[in-house]
């Protein structure tokens, strides 16, 4: 047994101990968290002036993204922000949406899909500031704008006007939402990441149509919000007489050429909606916005004095269930940086996050700098803010002919610049980002069958019994808005007519004609059971006629029509006064005449017997008789089951085969589908409908499909949703990344020697490079899953790449590699591009 000194022990403990304290002190000085950054929890000042908002005194740039907290599940709300800070934002946008927090007058909700608090404080736990756009009223696509329905039945209320009822039960909500803010302590002075709010939703739209009642709400309005006291900015997006110290902002794709500037001395310029895209109505074909003009418009805003962009959408969401506004379809933006699924979409979210990346390389010199604008050109110009004396400068130089490129000669030094396009130079000599030179790597969605879940869905059908006699008899037709109170997309108008056989026409060939002119959004006609079509109107025209040939019967007639909707409207004035539903009813072609049944007298049943039953769930299903599934015309209830699909890909259902309806997944309503609805192009506006992982078990998933014309289940497949086909496509005029370059000291500093072109793919979820589907160096074309090969393109492309990426999770393959530039080069004069798509997987 070793003998140990006592001395050389106490040595031995003490010196630990002091090895471990040193420890300890260093990880607490590295955790130390800047009071200025979001995720201090110390109480932090919000001021502005004319340059920007100042966080402690400290002036910063804020790209912001627009993440709606109903539109996606709370287990994924971690993972969106999470995408959102990586993708370079600092700030997360969201609506507080009145309706689903107060749906009935006085009930409050703030939990679970809706916990307003929970968002907030992950958007902090993120490192990332909060702008929350109180409103009350958000339109945002969503089901009347926001506000609950309810408030329609208010005695003598007009919506958005200096109205008494009005304003008292907004500025109730307001309040409510503010103290709830206040006591978890979210606002900046308290320690929390709201650095700034919104009341209203751009207001300078309808303004007019109130007239003098319109100015004084919307002084109302400020005055409202700044007696809440939230110590922190409060804004009104396109509102050019917001009232001091309000901020007006703008909204739109272009507010660094479209926006007139704040209407007061001291007010900085905020972007509130740079949209990323276009949302879509059902009807439309597909809307894009490209990553290039995205970068280009936030670049120009912020070379003209603008210091906060907010993208909307950052990330669209699903409008689960009946929360869309007239006409919009389920799926919300999904050509924002991250689409519907949560997915990155690629090349958008990196390009916008270079983007960020170069203008913060310029914000020393954009704060502390002056600035002028030197022509270059009759369509070129140079935005330089500069410290005279000083080596601090940074320039935008712009080519705004939309056709050409340019050559722009700036301080000694030529720049070439393609067609509507801003280059950076950090330094004032330095090019490290142009808007239209993508160098991230592009991806494309592939929506692919599950093998587990699409085994036998068993489909079983129920057909919806047309009422015989609801009662709620009126003399004419109830408008369908008030008859159905927001509860059910649906509703039954009934009548019954007797007519002889003298009424009807003697001739087999002529039949009478059924003739409904409605207000919006559709019908379904029956007669005697039978189902004899229907009609709707769009998003652009709501009102629209039906008239089909009926064969009538001599004695007694029902005429049963199921009126719909497609959500509430979302905008313009007078919301309170918006009607629907049918206006005027008649039959032509009877031997004694046109006949007008308007007023035959007509009952009303809300909804239809499948919702009452809740028979979308397990519970309920079993109170209807259900028959082996088929082709359907008419109303029709079909119900299957699924086991979840294999793997943690997002899921959704592809509705092909179906007409119009809803999805319900364990009795939760994930939205309307509209197959039948068909773009210009031919093609359903969507059909594949998102399924949020959360709302499945394992096994015996329970799908239950309310189908409202015609359909045919057996082609709806479960599928599971990727992003493993990535691509690039780089030329060898393209510039260096912007990611090789940092600042230092105050200098602009590369970190890698080699500054030559290359193509950058990375694969998603620590994916590895399975395959090469596609490579070409030469002069190909397309877009990421569609490329083609031009003229000329090398032989050995494919293998050079299959050397340098598969296998791997990532890989960089430069322009100037020799394997590229061999004998068999082909078109040696032309400046070449390389345009790769590779396929991403799992290791076997």
């Amino acid at each position: 047994m070793v003998q140990v000194e006592p001395v050389r022990i106490l040595l031995i403990a003490f010196l630990s101990t002091l090895l471990i304290t040193s420890s300890i002190a260093q990880k607490e000085e590295e955790e130390e968290v800047d009071p200025n950054s979001p995720e201090s929890t110390t109480p932090k000042e919000v001021t502005y002036d004319s340059r920007s908002l100042l966080v402690n005194g400290k002036r910063m740039l804020f790209f912001s993204g627009s993440i709606h907290y109903p539109r996606s599940p709370p287990d994924t709300w971690p993972d969106l922000l999470r995408k959102a800070k990586m993708g370079g934002l600092n700030m997360v946008e969201t609506y507080v949406f009145w309706n689903v927090h107060e749906p009935v007058q006085g009930k409050y909700n703030f939990e679970g899909d809706y916990d307003l608090v929970k968002f907030i404080k992950l958007i902090q736990h993120h490192k990332m500031f909060a702008m929350l756009r109180v409103g009350p009223f958000i339109q945002g696509e969503w089901n009347h704008g926001g506000l609950p329905y309810w408030l329609r039945e208010v005695p003598n209320i007009i919506f958005r006007c200096d109205n008494e009822p009005f304003k008292m039960h907004m500025k109730k909500f307001v309040t409510l939402v503010i103290e709830k803010m206040k006591q978890a302590k979210l606002f900046a002075p308290q320690g929390g990441p709201i650095i700034v709010s919104q009341i209203e939703n751009e207001y300078n739209t309808i303004q007019l149509a109130f007239k003098e009642r319109g100015d004084s709400y919307v002084q109302w309005a400020a005055k409202m919000a700044l007696s809440l006291d939230t110590k922190v900015p409060w804004i009104m997006c396109k509102q050019k007489d917001a009232p001091d110290p309000i901020i007006n902002t703008c909204n739109g794709r272009h507010c660094g050429d479209t926006f007139t500037g704040p209407n007061g001395p001291n007010k900085p310029f905020l972007w509130t909606e740079n949209w990323t895209a276009q949302f879509r109505v059902f009807g439309d074909p597909p809307s894009q916005r490209s990553a290039e003009d995205l970068a280009f418009s936030i670049i120009r805003f912020c070379s003209k004095n603008g210091t906060l962009v907010n993208y909307y959408m950052y990330h669209g969401g699903t409008n689960f269930g009946r929360t869309s506004s007239s006409y919009t379809t389920t799926r919300y933006y999904d050509e924002a940086p991250l689409d519907e699924f949560g997915l990155i979409r690629q090349p958008k979210w990196g390009h916008l996050k270079d983007a960020h990346r170069a203008v913060n390389l310029c914000k020393r010199a954009l704060f502390s700098g002056s600035p002028f604008v030197q022509k270059l050109g009759p369509d070129q110009e140079a935005r330089v803010w500069e410290q005279p004396g000083t080596s601090l400068c940074s320039a935008f130089l712009t080519n705004n002919d939309t056709k050409k490129p340019q050559a722009l000669r700036f301080r000694g030094q030529d720049y070439q610049l393609p067609p509507r396009s801003i280059s950076i130079l950090p330094d004032c000599k330095t090019e490290v980002f142009n808007s239209q030179m993508i160098t991230t790597h592009h991806n494309s969605r592939n929506f692919v069958r599950s093998v587990a879940a699409n085994k036998n869905f068993n489909w079983e059908m129920y057909r919806e019994v047309v009422p015989d006699d609801p009662g709620n008899k009126l003399n004419e037709p109830r408008e369908l808005y008030e008859l159905t109170k927001d509860t059910s997309d649906y509703a039954w108008y009934i009548t019954k007519l007797d007519l002889g056989r003298r009424d009807l026409p003697m001739k087999n060939e002529i039949l009478p004609v059924l003739r409904v002119a409605s207000l919006g959004h559709g019908l379904h006609c029956y007669v005697n059971g039978k189902y004899i079509g229907t009609a709707h109107g769009s998003k652009v025209e709501k009102s629209f006629v039906f008239q089909k040939p009926v064969e009538f019967q001599a004695g007694s007639n029902q005429i049963a029509l199921l009126g719909f909707l497609v959500g509430l409207p979302d905008s313009g004035a007078y919301m309170e006064k918006r009607y629907a539903g049918p206006r005027s009813i008649t039959i032509l072609g009877l031997n004694t005449g046109t006949l007008d049944i308007t007023l035959n007298t007509w009952s009303h049943q809300v909804g239809l017997d499948g919702e009452k039953n809740q028979i979308y769930t397990q519970n309920g299903f079993p109170k209807v008789q259900w028959v082996k599934g088929g082709p359907s015309e008419g109303v029709t209830w079909y119900k299957g089951y699924f086991d979840a699909p294999e793997g943690d890909n997002p899921v959704a259902v592809k509705m092909t085969g179906m007409g119009k309806g809803m999805v319900y997944i364990n009795g939760r309503n994930i939205g309307r589908y509209w197959m039948s609805y068909l773009s210009p192009l031919k093609r359903p506006t969507q059909s594949e409908y998102h399924i949020p992982r959360s709302y499945l078990q394992p096994t015996m998933n329970l799908i239950v499909i309310v189908e409202d014309e015609k359909g045919d289940p057996k082609d709806i497949e479960i599928v599971l949703v990727d992003r493993d086909t990535i691509c690039g496509f780089i030329t060898e005029k393209h510039l260096p990344s912007v990611r090789l370059f940092e600042g230092k000291g105050g200098k602009l500093v590369a970190l890698e020697k080699d500054l030559k072109p290359r193509v950058e793919l990375t694969c998603p979820s620590q994916k590895q490079i399975v395959s090469v589907e596609f490579a070409s160096f030469g002069d190909p074309f397309g877009a990421c899953g569609h490329y083609v090969e031009g003229n000329c393109t090398s032989p050995v492309a494919k293998q050079v790449v299959e050397k340098f990426c598969l296998g791997k999770p990532s890989c960089n393959i430069p322009l100037d590699t020799p394997d590229l530039h061999n004998k068999n080069e082909a078109c040696p004069e032309m400046k070449k591009t390389l345009a790769i798509q590779a396929k991403c997987a799992f290791k076997a």
